[in-house]
């Protein structure tokens, strides 16, 4: 075969990353301490990764950076200095989360090439379409999807000139990547942000089937399915693991090395995956790939279960044989880290040295000679280039060429990738003169060669942007509904009613499209996730009914909204947290508004600038979502008879429960009909403070009225929720608010509104 199948590994550190690149990966991602969604990975600072790309270069490999958090307004600055930097270093590509960083590329920092992470979600057709409109060459899809699902979208992205990537090897998240709130709200570390506490893995109460680790998945191996994944054509085979170490990175991807190779040559399988055994792993499952969400794909010990199979496999019985395994098995560890060791013991990411010579006489050119210090193997070795300039020296006494000009001109003079250790201006003679022109293009040749023969982009200066004002001074209520009968709650207040419409779909039925034909005034409002007949649903609901406005979650919904001319709105789980992200929106697809995140907090809301002619919302009362799968909480909870997922169960099940951490909190477990299995905060998120803080920021405020995820289950009388919403917005007085924000503390008594004070 012909095509090439990249292997794309982790490096969360310099070691790591040199275990990579000498085990045969054609591309590394790795991040900085800044701006990374693994900030307990080692992690890298620039002068290391600039040492990373020439060292990986060498073995033709690229280093791709992951900038993948969402970006708050203060660190835009911080943000736009390092893509200055990043647009000469030789990376071969960024990763990114954040819509605004799509706009910010697209019109800054052109060369960069940009990578859509898997915290997009990316799941569906419209969302391959929305993504290469904004620029992306290159998309993770979701780890959820089946082979076949992957098969269609690689397809489609290929039609549009994006490759796609495919998460083949390593920890498997229970939650849709993007859209897991769960350590956010918990503990004020958001995954968004690249700094997940992991609460899948924590320790619960005993549930009912038996469980203390009920949300914890077994790693993700899909070694035995390299055959389908080549035969759908998916561009790269992704590697998880930045927060593992060098031997693990090494083992993991020497192993899919050889397999890909084995297969390349023959067509046939490397049958042998035993070292992926000896390394951290949790036991292995290829269940999301295959499509088959057993409850096999659950282990009920998150910690390495490497020492247990070698004892499975083995069949020891007595305490002398399991000892032998476990001797064995380290035994064969140690002999994989000395190989390691000696094969990177040479690799350096050292600067270069970098000398230059000046020299030239009267009416002689001004020469500059570079020589270039560096170490292949351990052994050192030197490069030298020259130049010259065109016009010759002369004679003056008022502003002669002398070492200290030149060292001043030179002084910061190619620093990227080489450590200048000296000047030489012994040969050059004095009280002569050259057009400072000269010295300047002398110096841009020479940085050209230093750059690897590509041209310098200059410094780009992004002034800031301006904060427009809304049109309408005061700010409306919008309510949010998912039950027809709750439509009568429209003959009480003239607020915006949005529809919840479901996740999953009966194929070809039309009960949503009739609800919207009876009640033409309910907006619909689409959820995050849509994944094939879900989507093309949602799509034919669009199409059927072509509303004058809707809010998606979902951005292939948002997409298809923008290719039929529908105003739409940004949902709130589309993570806006700054002014570039809404103009990505505005300019790109058209957006009329979007909910900023309620992630974040007082002051990182206030700095946002709104665009022109834009309108912002946010949620001032909700069910607090801190997760949705497609697998299914309830097998390891109150159990299930179903050995698997069907699509029924989508459309079918309504179950709910509660799981209680070992510290003593509690987390409501809901699934209603069409929907995924979600996890929900105790509380409800209640913010009335925002109300008086930034009430001239936004135009509309939203309140969730679904009864979905209620936490507590209280039951609210939703006709008085809406009397006092009303007051606490457009009261006649400071004090009538007041009153109102009284009357809803107490009728919401189980609440909080700790991520507007805490932030990110």
């Amino acid at each position: 075969m012909s095509r090439k199948i990249e292997l794309l590994a982790p490096g969360g550190g310099v070691e790591a990353i040199k275990a990579a690149v000498i085990a045969g990966a054609n591309a590394v991602y790795c991040g900085l301490d800044n701006f990374n969604a693994r900030n307990r990975a080692a992690n890298l600072s620039y002068d290391d990764l600039t040492g990373v790309i020439r060292l990986a270069h060498k073995y033709d490999c690229e280093i791709f950076l992951t900038v993948n958090v969402v970006i708050l307004e203060q660190e835009l600055p911080s943000l736009i200095k390092l893509l200055n930097k990043l647009v000469n270093s030789g990376v071969d590509g960024i990763i990114v989360q954040d819509l605004g960083i799509f706009n910010l590329v697209k019109k800054h920092f052109p060369s960069l090439d940009i990578h859509a992470s898997t915290q997009l979600t990316t799941h569906n057709e419209g969302q391959i379409k929305f993504l290469a409109k904004l620029g992306a060459s290159r998309l993770n899809l979701s780890r959820e999807l089946n082979i076949h699902e992957i098969k269609s979208l690689t397809a489609l992205a290929h039609e549009h000139d994006v490759l796609t990537e495919v998460f083949v090897h390593g920890a498997l998240c229970i939650a849709f990547s993007g859209q897991c709130y769960s350590s956010s709200v918990s503990v004020g570390n958001s995954g968004n942000r690249g700094s997940c506490s992991q609460a899948c893995r924590d320790e619960y109460e005993i549930t009912d089937a038996g469980n203390r680790f009920p949300l914890n998945l077994k790693d993700n191996s899909a070694y035995f399915d390299l055959p389908q994944l080549v035969e759908a054509q998916v561009d790269s085979l992704k590697l998880e693991g930045r927060i593992k170490n060098a031997h693990y990175v090494y083992t993991v991807t020497d192993t899919w090395r050889k397999s890909i190779d084995t297969f390349i040559e023959s067509g046939k399988l490397a049958p042998d995956d035993s070292n992926l055994h000896r390394v951290f792993n949790r036991d292995f499952t290829n269940s999301f790939l295959q499509g088959n969400l057993a409850k096999d794909m659950f282990i009920d010990n998150p910690r390495d279960h490497s020492i247990e199979h070698a004892v499975e496999k083995s069949g020891a019985k007595t305490v002398i044989e399991i000892r032998e395994v476990k001797d064995g098995l380290f035994v064969k560890k140690n002999k994989i880290g000395e190989e390691l060791t000696d094969k990177i013991k040479y690799l350096s990411i050292a600067k270069q040295s970098l000398q230059l010579r000046f020299s030239g006489q009267l009416n002689q050119p001004l020469c500059l000679t570079l020589t270039i210090g560096d170490d292949v193997d351990g052994v050192h070795t030197n490069k030298t280039h020259t130049f010259k300039t065109e016009s010759e020296l002369r004679t003056t006494k008022e502003l002669p060429i002398t070492q200290a000009v030149i060292e001043k001109r030179f002084k910061n003079f190619a620093s990227n990738d080489y450590k200048l250790t000296g000047f030489d201006c012994s040969q050059l003679g004095q009280d002569l003169s050259i057009p400072f022109k000269e010295l300047t293009k002398l110096k841009n040749q020479a940085a050209y060669v230093l750059n690897h023969e590509v041209e310098l982009v200059p410094f780009v200066d992004v002034p800031p942007l301006k904060s427009h004002a809304k049109e309408n001074h005061q700010h409306s209520m919008s309510i949010l509904i998912a039950d027809e009968k709750d439509v009568t709650l429209c003959a009480i207040t003239d607020a915006d009613v949005y529809f919840k419409l479901p996740e999953s779909w009966k194929k070809d039925c039309n009960k949503h499209i009739d609800i919207f034909k009876r009640n033409p005034n309910l907006i619909p409002w689409f959820p995050a996730v849509l994944i094939g007949k879900d989507y093309d649903e949602s799509v034919r609901l669009l199409e059927e009914i072509h509303p004058t406005r809707i809010v998606s979650n979902n951005t292939g919904i948002a997409y298809k909204a923008y290719e039929m001319g529908i105003e739409w709105i940004a949902g709130p789980f589309l993570n806006t947290t700054n002014s570039y992200a809404l103009l990505t929106l505005q300019e790109e697809l058209n957006c009329a508004g979007a909910f900023i995140s309620n992630e974040i907090n007082r002051m990182q809301i206030k700095k946002i600038a709104r665009p022109d002619n834009f309108k912002l919302l946010y949620s001032i009362y909700h069910p607090i979502l801190l997760m949705t799968s497609r697998q299914c909480f309830f097998q390891q909870t109150v159990g299930c008879n179903k050995p698997t997922i069907e699509d029924g169960c989508m459309l079918k099940c309504e179950k709910a429960t509660t799981i209680t951490n070992v510290k003593g909190v509690s987390f409501a477990v809901d699934k209603q009909r069409g929907g995924y299995p979600s996890i929900y905060n105790h509380e409800q998120f209640l913010n009335a403070d925002i109300v008086h803080d930034l009430g001239d920021l936004f135009d509309e405020f939203f309140i969730d009225l679904t009864n979905i995820g209620a936490g507590s289950k209280q039951e609210h009388d939703k006709a008085e929720l809406i009397k006092h919403f009303a007051g606490l917005l457009n009261g006649d007085t400071d004090d009538s608010k007041k009153q109102a924000a009284k009357q809803l503390s107490n009728m919401v008594t189980l609440s909080t509104n700790a991520q507007y004070i805490q932030g990110l």
